[in-house]
């Protein structure tokens, strides 16, 4: 049934359960990730054993390193096996057969978007693994370990969790295979799935395990998928077509419900897989049931079985955590790596996350799906010890703190004003289409914050490389002075991602008009302090509702404001994101998605249209002048191509560039003259 206020109040605390009998064993240096660690340490076997597509690397930045040492504290032995060969089960045993169950994840990243870009392309590099090499996971990792797992000791119990997993909860449209998947639970043949930030779903979970075995019922748990056969005669069944109807179907759900567990049915996985809208209907329904305040359980059938979702995880706590970021990391890759490097721990080695989950609820982003809009922030006291932690234990620290943020740099300890208002909430996003009146945002904590942390000895730099709101950072001018004087370091990445507003509306973004906003007071407080620092936005070519004139006036944006970008992000279409079931529908499931109602959204799938949209953002590349002119010509606006400085690109081209052609060579050397840093953006391919 919905979680009441109280109930979010009164969760059980992640610290407060009596410890497993194996906390006799201590605390490891690092988890052990073969046989001989653990005689070392002591141990015959393994309670968990953590299965990860990454390195392992003992930080509170790695989500295996999390949850390991938050299994640890309570008392269970934890192994990993990082990186896997996964062609035979052979990896797999290494450790063992777990007392308990197997933990599995693909990593920090889904490892479909972790190996190839937005046009399908094999990536060559992984960050996560030992000098960059790539191919050390497998497509849909999740699955194929989990296989192996089954393989090596067929009766374990395993559990799948992580932002792969996470994901890829119902049926979803999978990008890379261009059609809808079922449920990754049953494609991996696992027991349970934690989706979200799960440290309360999985402490709950293994004591359950440890005290009555695997064969239980767990659906009482936040934060879980599980397969089961037939409806309770307790509950009260639902569909996501009452809920988008007005009156009736709203009606229907009141007078049945009595008190009765109320579940909504999804549309089924057959229905969302031959029935676009069907599939946008599911998306919408699966997003306004995300605040673990008022969600009711859903579930979507999958030939004669159901998957089943219970309402989303209740957040951590401040002190809870601080618990989590303080349990003894080792703070260093393992050791079996040697020197190699790990490209992602030697970005993030001197950073520090103070606060996770996200209210802007961008419909092409992740983070909000994974991490839910409730911000969970850290203790001043937490985020000041692991700033002294890093300078007096990080191997190479030059007294720099990389960043102080999360997934966006100026969320902290923000939220909802009202508790009551906060727990029957159901808007997609706190600050779209304009920042929620009950919203506090008082950016006075987060100043308080980096003026102690700039205190602290042997701090020479605390730098901000988290994303930053802009919308809600012009409500805070001293704010923007704070990071202009003391955490930038020359530029500021920023993105508005869009300049016109059909595409914004998709997306969920602020009007250009906040970005100016910002950009006037991050100039001002830069001519304040005397220094020469710039903003770098970042902008998606190819996003839903997008169209050629668009991008089009994007281009001309860029080029009057002197921004030329170097690297652009094509918008990829992630598991479960509503941009992606506008991609895959060709509707809105911002709006009430009815058969002949919907509202419909252009969508950009071909490759040459979606290479057109990523060269207007690259209007400077002669190579990209040719499709231009086409384009442009094809769209009645030819005015725009010559040499004026209000056109676009010239009427020449340079030889060896955008197909050949004889070009004169002053006119490219003037055209493509250097330009200041100011000018220069980088993003995402």
């Amino acid at each position: 049934m919905s979680m009441s206020v109280s109930g979010l109040q009164n969760a059980k605390s992640l610290f407060s359960y009596r410890k497993y009998w194996a906390q006799r064993f201590g605390t490891a240096p690092f988890l052990p990730m073969t046989r001989a660690e653990m005689e070392d340490l002591g141990w015959d076997s393994c309670d968990i054993i953590l299965v990860t597509g990454d390195a392992y690397i003992d930080h509170p930045s790695f989500g295996m390193a999390i949850i390991g040492r938050l299994l640890e504290s309570h008392g269970f032995r934890v192994g990993i096996i990082s990186q896997p060969d996964w062609r035979d089960p052979t990896d797999f045993r290494q450790l063992g057969k777990p007392n308990l169950f197997y933990g599995i994840t693909s990593g920090n990243m889904d490892s479909m978007v972790n190996r190839y870009t937005s046009d399908r392309r094999l990536r060559h590099n992984d960050s996560y693994t030992p000098e960059g090499e790539g191919g050390k996971r497998p497509d849909r990792a999740v699955i194929v370990y989990a296989q192996r797992c089954r393989e090596a000791f067929p009766e374990s119990f395993i559990v799948l969790g992580g932002i792969e997993a996470s994901l890829r909860r119902i049926a979803h449209y999978d990008y890379w295979s261009d059609k809808i998947r079922r449920s990754i639970l049953l494609d991996a043949k696992a027991d349970l799935l934690l989706y979200g930030n799960a440290e309360r779903a999985l402490v709950e979970v293994t004591h359950r395990i440890a005290k009555n075995g695997p064969d239980q019922n767990f659906s009482d748990i936040n934060g879980l998928a599980f397969i089961q056969n037939s409806m309770p005669s307790s509950c009260t069944e639902a569909s996501a077509d009452d809920l988008e109807d007005p009156n009736e179907g709203r009606q229907r759900i009141t007078s049945n419900s009595k008190n009765d567990l109320v579940v909504i049915r999804l549309p089924s996985y057959e229905q969302v897989a031959q029935d676009p809208e069907a599939y946008a209907r599911a998306s919408r329904v699966l997003h306004r049931e995300s605040n673990p305040g008022n969600a009711r359980p859903l579930i979507q059938k999958h030939g004669n079985k159901d998957v089943w979702l219970t309402i989303p995880p209740i957040p951590l706590t401040t002190s809870e955590m601080d618990g989590v970021y303080d349990l003894p990391f080792a703070r260093a890759p393992h050791p079996s790596y040697g020197n190699n490097k790990i490209p992602a721990w030697e970005m993030i080695r001197h950073s520090v996350t103070i606060m996770r989950g996200c209210f802007g609820g961008c419909s092409f982003c992740s983070i909000t799906e994974h991490e839910g809009r409730i911000i969970q922030s850290r203790s001043e006291k937490s985020i000041l010890k692991e700033i002294e932690t890093i300078r007096d234990k990080t191997e190479g620290f030059t007294g720099i703190i990389s960043d102080i943020g999360g997934p966006t740099a100026n969320m902290y300890r923000m939220r909802c004003k009202d508790e009551e208002t906060e727990a029957v909430c159901r808007r997609p996003s706190c600050v779209y289409p304009d920042i929620c009146k009950n919203l506090d945002t008082s950016h006075d904590p987060l100043i308080q914050l980096y003026r102690k942390a700039r205190e602290i000895k042997g701090i020479k730099k605390i730098m901000v490389a988290s994303g930053v709101r802009y919308d809600l950072a012009v409500k805070s001018p001293t704010y923007i002075r704070e990071l202009v004087e003391h955490h930038v370091g020359g530029y500021l990445k920023i993105a508005p991602e869009h300049t016109e507003s059909g595409p914004l509306s998709k997306m969920m973004k602020p009007g250009i008009g906040s970005y100016d906003r910002f950009k006037q007071l991050f100039d001002a407080a830069a001519l304040a302090v005397k220094k020469d620092y710039f903003l770098i936005p970042y902008f998606i070519a190819a996003h839903p509702g997008t169209t050629n004139e668009d991008m089009m006036n994007l281009a001309i944006w860029l080029k009057r404001n002197k921004y030329r970008a170097d690297q652009v992000q094509t918008f990829l279409p992630s598991p479960m994101a509503l941009s992606t079931a506008m991609y895959h529908s060709g509707v809105n499931p911002l709006k009430p998605v009815r058969r002949g109602a919907s509202e419909p959204v252009e969508t950009i799938k071909g490759l040459r249209q979606r290479r057109l949209h990523k060269a207007f953002l690259r209007y400077h590349d002669p190579e990209n002048w040719p499709v231009l002119r086409e384009a442009l010509k094809s769209m009645g606006r030819a005015d725009l191509i010559g040499p004026g400085k209000h056109q676009l690109i010239p009427s020449w081209q340079p030889a060896n560039t955008g197909g050949g052609g004889e070009g004169n060579r002053k006119n490219l050397k003037q055209t493509l003259k250097p330009i200041s840093r100011k000018f220069l953006t980088k993003g995402v391919s």
